[in-house]
């Protein structure tokens, strides 16, 4: 994960690498992720999300686009 200032940053950076860019993550999202991503991780019944699980919490955080699409 890198940080950056701004998308026009974000930008230059993968045009100067020769990248394609990824998926973006606001600070605010990244925290609201964390915290329902490990909210129940050390119960005793913890189990790991299923790809369309996942894809569902992606998108109720306004986590959109092909680079957060799991299932096939």
């Amino acid at each position: 994960m890198l940080a950056f200032r701004s998308e026009e940053h974000v930008e230059r950076w993968c045009r100067n690498m020769g990248l394609e860019r990824g998926g973006l993550l606001r600070p605010e999202q990244q925290w609201r992720l964390a915290d329902a991503w490990y909210a129940n991780r050390l119960a005793a019944d913890w189990q790991r999300r299923t790809p369309a699980e996942a894809e569902a919490l992606f998108a109720e955080l306004g986590l959109e686009g092909d680079f957060w699409r799991l299932a096939p």
